[in-house]
């Protein structure tokens, strides 16, 4: 009877804090859209002003257990070359010289703040791939797909692409089964540090990533 009435009570508190780790979600998602609007509207403007083409690249990515949905990044690439999965190079052509400066200031990954509000993405997580890889994922590798992607996560400040594709998956699953408040806030820290420094922006680029 002890042991059921602590399992429950441990339930009620694991609801209880996805309930308000959503909560903190939508708000901060919900107010960073609104103090970056500038940045959003200049940001695409020069996109528009360098390239014909929309302001926003978006691609079907497999989320938290396989769900398909809409990934939002702001253009970085030709009209011509936005849906070419090749692996990109330092000094791709296929990159506006606006593109090239989001990807090294990662600013065009800020349109997935709209994908935090819908509830597709957290703030932290495994990175989300191809529907192409996620609906082959052996078993092991779904357990990837256990938690909501995330914008940043922990192969991201562990290597990015200086790592190879199974040792993301190995770094990601090994952050959901120690996931804590604590290991989530380190990082985020790690994550502006890597941004300001510009770290590995383009070596060897994967599919699933840019």
């Amino acid at each position: 009877m002890v042991a059921e009435n602590i399992r429950s009570a441990q339930k009620r508190r694991s609801i209880w804090s996805v309930h308000l780790g959503r909560i903190v979600e939508v708000f901060c998602s919900f107010l960073l859209l609104v103090l970056l609007s500038p940045l959003f509207a200049l940001i695409a403007i020069a996109v528009k002003a360098e390239s014909k083409g929309p302001v926003f690249f978006t691609q079907k990515r497999g989320g938290k257990e396989g769900k398909h949905f809409l990934i939002y990044k702001f253009r970085t690439m030709y009209k011509a070359n936005v849906d070419i999965h090749k692996v990109l190079v330092e000094n791709d052509p296929r990159i506006t010289k606006v593109g090239n400066i989001l990807r090294k200031t990662s600013l065009d990954e800020l349109p997935q703040l709209i994908n935090i509000l819908k509830g597709d993405m957290s703030f932290i997580g495994p990175r989300p791939t191809v529907t192409g890889q996620t609906d082959n994922y052996n078993e092991y590798q779904m357990q990837r797909l256990e938690v909501k992607p995330g914008v940043t996560g922990w192969a991201q400040i562990s290597g990015r692409n200086l790592l190879t594709w199974d040792e993301k998956i190995d770094l990601d699953i090994e952050y959901i089964r120690k996931k804590s408040f604590r290991m989530d806030l380190y990082i985020l820290m790690k994550t502006f540090i890597k941004v300001f420094k510009s770290d590995e922006v383009y070596i060897a680029p994967k599919p699933e990533e840019k």
